[in-house]
């Protein structure tokens, strides 16, 4: 294998420029070929912003949205809370809404319908992401049957699941996941990553023509140490897989020979220790889990290649009211939107 750019690449904290402003919890982004961002937003919709910086709010036209005057906590568990984002093959958005706890599809003018809020007959959970593939099946994970998310900050709680959505329906395709996040696919669609948040690791299967799972394995180290609560991934060009970390604010790397590198360290290790502490302790509050977040992108939360040449690495997170980004050595893996004519 060629020589792998990533080893030598370190972060200039003062290079890095930051797009966007007054958002409202862009957890997810989604980029396009024209430079142009599309971000999650708590206001009940996304926010798109354009190439030349200007921006515009989209709110779903079904959803009540939420009051912005609320508490900082009270944002984080009331009302339509869009989270994960793909493009539908003709430009439509699709909404994983952990307020709503639904899949929804929303067009550029805001127009909305629920596709499921519920499988086998039972609700579905607090729907976390949502990824389309290139022969057009949508992916779903769902984060834990629990109705309040924080009951589910525990290290022994399997309720999470993956869900598969084509023209057969949607199925549960692998289930007792520690609070599953952000899944995706290699080069080939060989591979589904999934991140387990509170099992610490990166997970991946072996996916089949029919689109079944198999051979669940741990991918990389198998614990990815001191306030291990990996939230979104997302592959360069090379295979290099990139991560973040939302409490402890990491931005990492694991290489295709497994080697795990941390690019940038935001969080406070006293505060990260503590919420380590009451983990794996099962006694997590609102109180200790909130005094984490801090740095360019507080809660730290996804990874985004864009701009024209793919080169241009946008971090989501929870807390942030804008969008850190900065140039990586090595280009991203193109979504399947992108290649869209």
């Amino acid at each position: 294998m060629k020589h792998n750019p990533i080893r030598e690449f370190h972060i200039n904290k003062d290079a890095i420029q930051f797009v966007g402003k007054d958002l409202q919890r862009p957890e997810c982004i989604l980029a396009e070929p024209d430079g142009g961002l599309w971000a999650a937003d708590a206001r009940g919709g996304v926010v798109h912003i354009m190439p030349d910086g200007t921006q515009s709010i989209i709110t779903q036209k079904h959803a009540a949205g939420i009051d912005l005057k609320s508490s900082n906590v009270s944002r984080f568990f009331e009302g339509t809370l869009p989270n994960g984002l793909a493009f539908t093959e003709n430009g439509d958005i699709l909404i994983s809404n952990f307020g709503t706890d639904c899949l929804e599809i929303m067009n550029r003018t805001g127009e909305t319908e629920v596709l499921f809020d519920t499988i086998d007959g039972a609700e579905i959970g607090k729907v976390n992401f949502v990824l389309r593939d290139s022969k057009n099946r949508i992916w779903v994970t769902i984060t834990t049957r629990k109705k309040n998310w924080l009951d589910a900050l525990v290290p022994d709680l399997s309720d999470g699941y993956i869900a598969r959505y084509d023209e057969r329906g949607i199925h549960i395709v692998a289930d007792g996941l520690h609070f599953t996040n952000e899944v995706r696919f290699d080069a080939a669609e060989e591979y589904l990553y999934v991140v387990e948040t509170t099992g610490g690791r990166i997970l991946r299967y072996r996916v089949d023509e029919n689109g079944d799972l198999h051979n669940k394995e741990i991918y990389g180290p198998t614990h990815l140490g001191a306030g291990a609560y990996p939230d979104g991934i997302a592959f360069d060009s090379y295979g290099n897989l990139w991560g973040t970390m939302v409490y402890s604010d990491k931005l990492f790397v694991i290489t295709p020979d497994g080697e795990f590198i941390i690019l940038l360290d935001e969080g406070d290790p006293e505060k990260v220790k503590q919420l380590d502490d009451a983990f794996y302790n099962h006694c997590v509050t609102n109180e200790i889990l909130f005094q984490t977040g801090r740095g360019i992108a507080p809660w730290m939360a996804s990874v985004t290649f864009g701009g024209p040449d793919l080169s241009t690495v946008y971090i989501g997170s929870l807390r942030a009211n804008n969008i850190p980004c900065f140039k990586s050595p090595i280009p991203g893996l193109p979504m399947v939107h992108w290649n869209k004519k």
